[in-house]
């Protein structure tokens, strides 16, 4: 039922790609630098260098005014000074030095004043940026919040979900006019998908049913003790096209559903379902000369049971029928790692080039050959499998194994 060999655990895996909807969420989300962040910033910051700029242009300004470091517009000519501030002792003075003390005591206080003016319209300054960044930020929230929007029901629709709408009120601004327009692709998106869905319904019913009536025909026919010889071959013949075609169809229409995200979910065992598909190909394994072997421990995730069934028999089949024809062996492990549920199936088999991999998993290709021509399937299992990993939000992975064989593990989210 499917493209090669398959099997058992490699190491790290490729990166992801760009934008994963199953992504975790990172640790501290508000770190990242998201345009709300940076808007708060932008307001945030031409608030303080505004800011900044008044407290240096109102500090001048006093200074200037207050004339620091010149001289008292008068003279003391005859009589006494006392201050409390300043440490003058006016009778013991002659007139000059006493000018003198005067004016640099008067000094010391401008020069007081300026200091304690721009200690004050710094404290002030800040209180005043810690409110502008809190602003700023509440109407950057405010004002982007239409993106939230429009992400939430991205996400939505990433699982499938092709009826969620944004349906954004308010102004009609660009936000909004990127909404509706997001929802026109939407509703084409649903169309198309409704269609496709409709297609496959009618494609299954019309191309199943006369496939079905040929392997009756056929199987009347060869029940038929007295067939000559060579009808009952020429019918055995027909009668393996008339299978193979129908795996063709399955694969085909299964291939078609599994390209979307599974809507429908449920808890499923990977230990379960690899050991179901070990009992499903265990005739046919000793018929091969192949034994099973590997440790499967409980790794739950949420799926649908069938289609990840599918993927644990397309790999197990592909381990055995693409292996040495004697003393193989296949290994199938189950386990979780890393908050992730890990399928492992590996194989003894024939040497694999590590550059014909990728080419493993397109549809209708097998090891060196392509389309049809051989009795080992239709070409499409390692597709499906792929296929049903992405919908489920995982991933497949492949390695050549030294000494022949294939590693392909399956990583899907728990």
């Amino acid at each position: 039922m499917a493209s090669t060999p398959t099997p058992a655990s490699p190491q790290a895996p490729p990166p992801k790609p760009t934008w994963d909807p199953h992504r975790p969420v990172p640790p501290f989300p508000w770190l990242r630098p998201t345009i709300r962040i940076r808007l708060t910033l932008l307001y945030g910051g031409m608030f303080l260098i505004a800011g900044i700029m008044l407290l240096s242009i109102i500090y001048l300004l006093a200074a200037n005014a207050l004339n620091v470091g010149s001289d008292l517009p008068f003279r003391i000519v005859v009589g006494q000074v006392s201050s409390d501030v300043c440490n003058l002792r006016s009778a013991e003075l002659p007139a000059d030095e006493l000018n003198r003390a005067l004016n640099q005591c008067v000094n010391e206080q401008r020069q007081h004043a300026l200091d304690d003016l721009l200690s004050r319209s710094l404290l002030a300054l800040l209180g005043l940026a810690v409110i502008a960044f809190a602003f700023g930020y509440a109407m950057a929230g405010r004002v982007l919040s239409p993106l939230g929007r429009i992400t939430r029901t991205a996400r939505a629709v990433a699982g499938s979900d092709l009826s969620r709408r944004i349906e954004l009120d308010g102004p009609d601004d660009e936000l909004k006019e990127l909404a509706d327009t997001f929802d026109d692709m939407l509703e084409r998106l649903q169309r198309a998908f409704t269609a496709q869905q409709r297609f496959v319904g009618n494609a299954s019913h019309e191309l199943r049913t006369p496939l079905a009536i040929n392997r009756t025909l056929l199987e009347v026919h060869l029940s038929d003790p007295d067939a000559p010889v060579e009808l009952q071959q020429l019918g055995k013949t027909l009668l393996a096209t008339n299978e193979r075609s129908e795996q063709l169809v399955e694969g085909l229409l299964l291939l078609a559903r599994s390209d979307n995200q599974i809507v429908e979910r449920g808890p499923v065992d990977l230990a379960e379902v690899a050991g179901q598909a070990i009992d499903q190909v265990h005739a046919e394994a000793e018929s091969r000369h192949v034994v099973f072997r590997g440790e499967r421990r409980p790794a739950v995730v949420q799926g649908n049971g069938v289609l990840l069934e599918r993927i644990a028999l397309n790999l197990v089949q592909n381990a055995v029928r693409y292996n040495v024809p004697e003393d193989g062996w296949v290994e199938v492990t189950t386990e979780v790692q890393h908050g992730q549920a890990v399928l492992v199936v590996s194989n003894t088999g024939p040497v694999v080039p590590a550059y014909e991999i990728d080419n493993l998993f397109e549809p209708f290709r097998r090891l060196r050959t392509e389309r049809t021509g051989s009795d080992k399937g239709v070409g499409l299992g390692l597709s499906i499998v792929r296929s049903v990993a992405r919908a489920h939000g995982g991933h497949i992975y492949a390695r050549p194994r030294e000494g022949g064989g294939l590693v392909m593990r399956v990583t899907l989210p728990i």
